[in-house]
């Protein structure tokens, strides 16, 4: 292949790190660890630029500091024109805010327009198919009616799961042959973590996500009042994750009896506080109907902290031998795994899976499987071309 000319040669990459500019959720974690990955690759001549829009908030003065080796393209400019521009005129081309590269990756299913560098997107899930009117403004309007055009055009796609593949795949009706699975890597700090996990019990039970319909905290809700009822002094529940529309009900059930006292919720969680949080965390629920990954089940089990997850999405596949996958509607039979757990041998045991599952996945394989992507990218692009 043409690619396996070029790729000793030095390549250009430009990584949209927009996600992570602010408060980081998964696709933030996604962009900034794939970005460290790629920098902590010795040997690698390949230039590597982080590009960044907004009118107000700037790149991280620490970023130049942590990834010294990372070109920072911080261009002042409103971001929601330039998505507007971006998503539904394909202009202007980035080569004009960032200068020349062979590879540009979005870190959404839009393309960044460009004149000459081949074009990947990463699509981390197709909820926004399925429930858009549950998306933020931007998404609602553009990614339902653009997306399948977009897929089409990119010379390459990344998604974090087979899962995802599979989904991709089947319903943007794209080759599987242009879809690349990355999945992100355990975090650097999780086998601090777990050094503190083997030497003491959590105190509570942990569920970490953006607090949306898809991640099905109201069964959760249900699932933990029942153990209270069984378990009395069973531990909290910490709800850790970004508020919407739909949390307000959550919110609400949460302050009535027999949740009440017993259930907090803290809004986001930034890295040092996650940390904190897993580190106190008996056990992670995850009972989502859907997910692109679930990056909260990795960090869990590379912390060393059992995990309950759904049998929806890609959770089976993430968590493999380290959970029983639940169905999400069944309540009861969360309650009972929840209960199993808080048994110390069964809670060591799910543990050691954890950890065991977790030792599979690392942000150096990510960044080698994205690498593979941008030169499949660029051998389309130029057969394209």
């Amino acid at each position: 292949m043409w690619y396996l000319l070029w790729y000793p040669f030095a390549v250009r990459i430009l990584l949209d790190y927009r996600p992570a500019l602010r408060e980081r959720t998964g696709v933030g974690e996604f962009v900034h660890g794939l970005t460290k990955a790629l920098c902590a690759e010795t040997g690698s001549s390949d230039t590597i630029t982080l590009f960044s829009s907004s009118w107000k908030d700037r790149l991280s003065p620490a970023l130049a500091a942590e990834l010294p080796s990372a070109r920072l393209a911080d261009v002042q400019i409103p971001v929601r024109g330039l998505v507007w521009s971006w998503n539904r005129l394909e202009w202007p081309p980035v080569e004009w805010l960032a200068g020349e590269h062979d590879v540009v990756h979005s870190q959404s299913p839009m393309l960044i327009p460009t004149t000459k560098a081949a074009r990947v997107v990463t699509i981390h899930d197709l909820d926004f198919l399925r429930h858009p009117e549950q998306m933020a403004a931007e998404i609602r309007r553009d990614y339902p009616r653009l997306a399948r055009s977009h897929a089409a055009r990119a010379d390459a796609i990344v998604v974090s799961s087979h899962y995802a593949a599979d989904e991709v795949t089947r319903e943007l009706r794209v080759s599987a042959s242009r879809v690349h699975v990355c999945p992100p890597g355990r975090p650097d700090w999780s086998a601090s973590v777990a050094a503190r996990q083997a030497v003491r019990r959590g105190t509570t039970i942990l569920f970490m996500g953006t607090l949306n319909l898809r991640k099905n905290v109201g069964t959760l809700l249900e699932a933990y009042a029942r153990l209270r009822g069984q378990v009395p002094d069973a531990p909290r529940l910490v709800l850790a994750g970004h508020a919407t529309p739909a949390s307000k009900r959550w919110e609400a059930r949460a302050k009535e009896a027999p949740l009440s006292g017993h259930v907090e919720i803290t809004g986001y969680v930034d890295t040092a506080r996650r940390i904190e949080l897993f580190a106190d965390a008996r056990m992670l629920v995850l009972p989502s109907y859907d997910e692109g990954f679930g990056l909260p089940v990795l960090e869990a089990m590379a912390c060393g902290v059992p995990v309950v997850v759904s049998s929806r999405g890609s959770l089976p596949e993430v968590a493999g031998g380290a959970a029983e996958p639940i169905d999400p509607d069944d309540a009861e039979a969360m309650a009972a795994r929840m209960r199993a757990l808080l048994d110390d041998s069964q809670a060591q045991m799910a543990a050691q899976r954890g950890l065991l599952q977790a030792s599979r996945y690392s942000w150096a394989a990510c960044a080698a499987a994205a690498r593979t992507a941008y030169a499949s990218a660029m051998e389309v692009h130029a057969h394209r071309r």
